[in-house]
């Protein structure tokens, strides 16, 4: 009888320990307070405009986080419509035409970039024993190009309408650096840092211009990405939640002194399917445990998803409809 009953009573503390448990993965799963939804756009066609012949001379290139609905939806932890996205610069010397080779950045040229943002880091990463793998990643984008010079005069005025053209990129980043930007004042410097090796916005051939200008038009695209053959992102860029002209402001806000001029590359952000996609639970998980950034990077270095990020033969190829397409192979130094 005592047996029956120790039985029972175990089977409940188990039953408790299993609901207590979903109870608790249902708390830090649970969605946003607010739903966010994809902005207004007008679509554009491909007969509503033409492939430019003219060469432009990039630039700047900036870019903007955060930006699809659907991929904020699924996985962001936290998120406030009211704030800004996150936004960043990278190195003009990162752009590469389609059909081309990266060479994957070893540990000392990483080390070298975050040194640039945070001198002495290295002697820390060598304390803890951590070698930078690079953690390289795809994302695939919708970008713009400015066919003329913006002034802050004219962002601030509520019926302007920037003159641009429409490109496909990938925009490449080696997460490791990003991971060690989490918790610094700067953390989107460190996103900047992470994609402007050389290679690392490859860009599609032709720069498409619609005919008439339209402050919430963009080409409704699918933008598919392929490694290997396999798909791994495919959304359509109408669920970006910023218009052209929202992104412009933004960049303006962050870089006040810089002009923005004729030739900038702005890109849009990527929709959901890159590598790094910690889902929504263990990002508050590891937020509640009190994990620095040096505990999520050996997370992210050792953990079987590493293997899932580009390596050298790994042949990416980003697909925007009839806008173009951006394929590139990744190389060894």
């Amino acid at each position: 009888m005592n047996k029956k009953i120790i039985i029972s009573a175990t089977s409940i503390s188990v039953l408790f320990l299993a609901l207590f448990s979903v109870l608790i993965f249902l708390y830090l799963d649970r969605g946003l307070e607010q739903e966010i939804q994809p902005a207004s756009f007008t679509c554009l066609k491909p007969d509503q405009g033409y492939f430019s012949q003219q060469n432009i001379e990039y630039n700047n290139i900036y870019g903007i986080g955060l930006a699809y609905a659907k991929h904020i939806n699924e996985t962001a932890s936290d998120f406030d419509a009211d704030l800004d996205p996150p936004v960043f610069r990278k190195q003009t010397s990162s752009t590469k035409k389609s059909n081309s080779s990266v060479t994957i950045p070893t540990h000392n040229e990483l080390l070298m970039a975050v040194e640039s943002l945070e001198p002495g880091i290295g002697a820390i990463l060598e304390n803890k024993e951590i070698t930078l793998l690079p953690l390289l990643d795809y994302e695939a984008e919708l970008a713009f190009v400015l066919l003329e010079s913006i002034t802050a005069k004219e962002l601030e005025d509520p019926s302007f309408i920037p003159k641009v053209g429409f490109l496909v990129v990938n925009d490449l980043s080696a997460r490791s650096i990003a991971i060690l930007g989490e918790d610094q004042a700067n953390r989107y410097d460190y996103w900047g840092v992470s994609k402007s090796y050389s290679g690392f916005s490859p860009v599609s051939d032709r720069l498409w211009v619609p005919n008439i200008h339209l402050a919430n038009a963009i080409p409704c695209i699918t933008l598919q990405t392929y490694v290997d053959g396999k798909l791994r992102q495919n959304e359509n860029s109408r669920n970006l939640i910023y218009t052209p002209v929202d992104m412009l402001r933004f960049i303006h806000k962050k870089y006040p002194a810089g002009a923005m001029s004729k030739g900038d590359i702005i890109l849009t952000g990527t929709p959901s399917g890159v590598v790094l996609n910690i889902p929504r639970w263990k990002a508050r998980l590891a937020k509640i445990i009190g994990l620095d950034r040096f505990q999520k990077l050996a997370i992210n270095q050792k953990e079987s998803s590493a293997e899932k990020f580009l390596k050298a033969g790994n042949t990416v190829d980003i697909s925007g409809e009839w806008l173009g397409d951006v394929s590139v192979i990744f190389v060894e130094p």
